[in-house]
């Protein structure tokens, strides 16, 4: 449950890649982290939580998203804070379990139309948590104070990435999805499908940002336009394909 306390913290986790780029091993980042931290006058228990929650979706993150190392330049690239938590926000999904299946049932809710797709009131959030079962089939128990501050951090998450607009909100929309999020979303959707065709069909990046399927078109363009990525005909079908990879982009003088 460490959502409750730790949400995305986008400068704190913008500092850690930066340490990572800088020293090159976790070893030293976790030396360096703590020296600033107590430094600061920050307790070490709080320091080793946020350590420890947020260098295990840096260190976790599938080779499907770009590389910690990379994230300083990413992230340099976004013009907006909600841009950098939009892009942090999928190395959190891949990280948490918990997270990745509450927005994949967010995510289906979308993808089908549903009226009221994203309402994060407690009610809805515990209906989704209530259907969730561990390995052995047992049931997911939590007591009821954990459940609404879980259902309280991730409704912080979702105020980050632009999902709710304000602190009293509990229901969502899409959120607008600027080019740099959308270009790490559709590198993570291609890169995460071994099946070439199947991506383009269910992008999961997108669906994990809440983008429904009528905007895919739209998005698909705007990648084109980045001149990083372009259109392929594939058993007589246009599809979408990265230049020079999926991530090149960050190393080539980024988006521009």
């Amino acid at each position: 449950m460490d959502l409750t306390m730790c949400g995305l913290l986008v400068e704190r986790a913008e500092e850690l890649a930066q340490l990572y780029r800088e020293k090159g091993n976790w070893n030293d980042v976790k030396q360096a982290w703590f020296d600033e931290r107590l430094s600061s006058r920050s307790t070490r228990n709080s320091a080793q939580k946020l350590y420890r929650v947020l260098s295990s979706r840096l260190k976790n993150a599938p080779s499907s998203l770009p590389n910690a190392s990379d994230l300083p330049l990413i992230l340099d690239e976004c013009t907006t804070k909600r841009d950098k938590a939009q892009v942090l926000f999928l190395y959190l999904v891949t990280d948490d379990p918990l997270v990745q299946y509450v927005v994949h049932a967010y995510a289906n809710r979308v993808a089908s139309g549903r009226d009221g797709a994203l309402d994060f009131s407690n009610e809805t959030l515990g209906g989704i948590l209530e259907d969730l079962e561990y390995a052995d089939g047992s049931p997911f128990e939590y007591a009821e104070s954990t459940m609404t501050r879980w259902c309280e951090g991730f409704r912080s998450v979702m105020r980050e990435i632009g999902v709710i607009e304000n602190q009293q909100a509990v229901a969502g929309k899409p959120p607008s999805v600027s080019d740099v999020p959308l270009l790490v979303a559709m590198g993570y959707s291609y890169s995460a499908d071994s099946d070439e065709e199947r991506w383009f069909d269910t992008p999961i990046g997108l669906l994990y940002l809440f983008q429904p399927e009528d905007r895919w078109l739209e998005l698909f363009d705007r990648v084109a336009a980045t001149e990083t990525w372009e259109f392929v005909e594939l058993h007589g079908e246009l599809r979408l394909s990265p230049n020079d990879g999926p991530y090149a982009w960050v190393d080539n003088g980024g988006v521009a």
